[in-house]
Parts: structure tokens; C-alpha cells; sequence
């Protein structure tokens, strides 16, 4: 059922696994568990596509905190730079440009 491959060393006791979306209907409650108690991460696919992962709650909550902090920071940055005289651009001017 689980196609397994070796991580790069992230303290995880289990490889992180593959497995398809139809088996995994079958045993959640099993996948759930691996990610709990042994760390493992598990891709579910379909036709060998990864269309999503689980993952141990503490790494999901570690990956928040890693990018509310990078938030914070460049929400910093971006005061500092108005606080010193630059500029902001307008939200209508950005999406303009980024095309939406």
C-alpha cells in the first residue's frame, strides 16, 4: 500500500511515504496515526500525481510560525522603507502590473 523513499535527515523516525487517494480512504485513521506518533509524512496522490500531504501537527504549526514570522519581518522592512521616505505603491498600480 505505501510506497516509501528515504528523506533528507529531519529527525522523522519513519521514511516519508506515497499513497494513492483511493487507498488512503481506506486507512486514514492509520496515516493519521503514523503522522502522530512516528512523524511520518504521507503524499497522497492520484495517477502518481501528489495532490496533497500529512504531515505531523507540530511540523504544520512549525512551517506557520516560520512564515508568520517571515511576514512579520516584511512587514517591517516595508514600514522602514515608507518610514524613510519611499513611496508605496498603490494596490491598483500592483495589480496592474501583476496582471489581475
Amino acid at each position: 500500500m505505501y510506497q516509501s523513499y528515504e528523506l533528507y535527515d529531519r529527525g522523522m523516525s519513519e521514511p516519508a511515504a506515497e499513497l494513492p487517494i483511493s487507498d488512503a480512504r481506506d486507512s486514514l485513521a492509520d496515516v493519521v496515526s503514523r503522522a502522530h506518533y512516528a512523524g511520518r509524512i504521507t503524499y497522497v496522490t492520484r495517477r502518481g500525481r501528489r495532490l496533497a500531504a500529512i504531515v505531523p501537527a507540530e511540523l504544520a504549526e512549525a512551517i506557520e510560525r516560520a512564515e508568520d514570522a517571515a511576514d512579520v519581518s516584511a512587514a517591517r522592512d516595508a514600514l522602514a522603507r515608507i518610514d524613510a521616505g519611499e513611496i508605496p505603491v498603490p494596490l491598483a498600480d500592483l495589480r496592474d502590473e501583476l496582471g489581475r
